[in-house]
């Protein structure tokens, strides 16, 4: 089984929520300052920090056999909808929040969909929340195994939500108790919004699992060399592109001959 390790940060809310959930009904227990281990999983431990999860670029070193970070963050909207989502991390362009400049962090498709899959058969727990993956953002993005962002939104009413956060902690922690398996096909996508309505279908209604995705806004930023680190930051090998064909603007002519040139197959939804 491979190890995982969870982030919470004490400067967060919805990750505060999350760990008391992790201590108090999962039996994590302290071990040091930072880290805490469960009996039931034994491949799983809790790191926990007092600084912006977007900076935790330091998990290498203090967790060098984990072989993924899973972030349990607050998320913001200006709609304030109750939201569960989650996502990969990457910079297109500047590094405003975390991460380098023009990085992608290393993903996982298979535990984004397992995610995804699992919180979706839990929806009768939380009716009022959507339930979707975002574009990649934010960092951190250099750490040297997968990295992937599961988040509670949208404002203190959710952060503080008990029956939320523990929807959240049964969903993942269902996941990393599984033996872990690879998605079918694995893909890059581009285009849409930064809640890629068809980018989230795909994942729960079909045998593909996405690593990177650039929304609409992003992709003048998609080069060659970045549609390159898109497809290689992945821990399973990306075979096609996806694309919200409609989604794209006037990028869309720019962008499908760099797509082509990558010899992988062409996806438009």
């Amino acid at each position: 089984m491979p190890h995982y390790t969870l982030v919470c940060s004490t400067s967060d809310i919805a990750s505060s929520t999350v760990k008391d959930i992790l201590i108090n009904l999962h039996n994590f227990a302290k071990f040091d300052e930072s880290t805490f281990y469960s009996k039931e999983y034994p491949n799983v431990q809790l790191h926990l920090t007092t600084k912006s999860l977007l900076y935790a670029d330091e998990l290498d070193e203090i967790y060098p056999d984990s072989d993924c970070f899973i972030f349990i963050s607050q998320h913001r909207s200006a709609s304030n909808i109750p939201t569960l989502t989650c996502h990969t991390t990457g910079n297109f362009g500047e590094n405003l929040y975390g991460g380098r400049s023009k990085e992608m962090g290393i993903c996982y498709p298979w535990i984004q969909k397992q995610y995804l899959v699992e919180l979706n058969a839990m929806k009768n727990h939380v009716p009022n929340y959507d339930i979707t993956i975002e574009a990649s953002h934010h960092g951190p993005t250099s750490l040297n195994k997968p990295t992937i962002f599961i988040e509670i939104g949208s404002t203190e009413i959710q952060w503080t939500d008990k029956t939320a956060a523990q929807t959240v902690c049964t969903a993942l922690l269902r996941v990393v108790s599984t033996k872990p398996d690879y998605c079918k096909k694995v893909a890059i996508g581009l285009g849409g919004t930064h809640y890629p309505t068809k980018f989230n279908k795909l994942l729960l209604e079909s045998e593909y699992g996405l690593g990177s995705v650039a929304a609409r806004h992003n992709l003048p930023l998609v080069e060659e060399s970045m549609l390159k680190q898109m497809i290689s930051r992945s821990i399973e090998d990306v075979s096609c592109v996806v694309i919200d064909a409609k989604g794209m603007g006037a990028e869309k002519h720019r962008l499908l001959p760099l797509i082509e040139k990558t010899g992988l197959e062409l996806v438009k939804l």
